[in-house]
């Protein structure tokens, strides 16, 4: 069975970004949320955001609340901020394994699919 799991990594201090908001959207007939998390100390969910019978073929989209991470972290950021909510739009099949991570700072942002 397949399983969909992040973590993201502050390259501006080089290690985890905890608390951070995680939203995923499936991109069906219609947006809708299925999942909703906050990030650890480690910079991971608690949980995979989708697994089992959840993880089905096809497109989602995962938000992160990247500007309020940075301001919470009083890290002096624009204003407005230059990336406030990052998205990650991606496709998956039912029954692999997906880790999608975040490298990310305010100005700017990188992913791949993970291990």
């Amino acid at each position: 069975m397949g399983r969909l799991t992040t973590h993201i990594l502050d390259i501006t201090k080089g290690g985890p970004a905890s608390g951070v908001d995680i939203r995923l959207f499936s991109l069906g007939k219609q947006r809708e949320r299925v999942a909703f998390a906050m990030t650890n100390a480690d910079g991971r969910t608690e949980k995979p955001l989708l697994e089992g019978a959840a993880m089905t073929t096809g497109s989602y989209e995962l938000e992160f609340d990247i500007g309020d991470y940075y301001r919470g972290n009083k890290v002096a950021i624009d204003d407005p901020a230059f990336l406030d909510t990052v998205v990650i739009r991606f496709s998956v099949k039912h029954d692999e394994h997906y880790h999608v991570p975040l490298l990310c700072s305010p100005w700017s942002y990188s992913t791949y699919r993970g291990s």
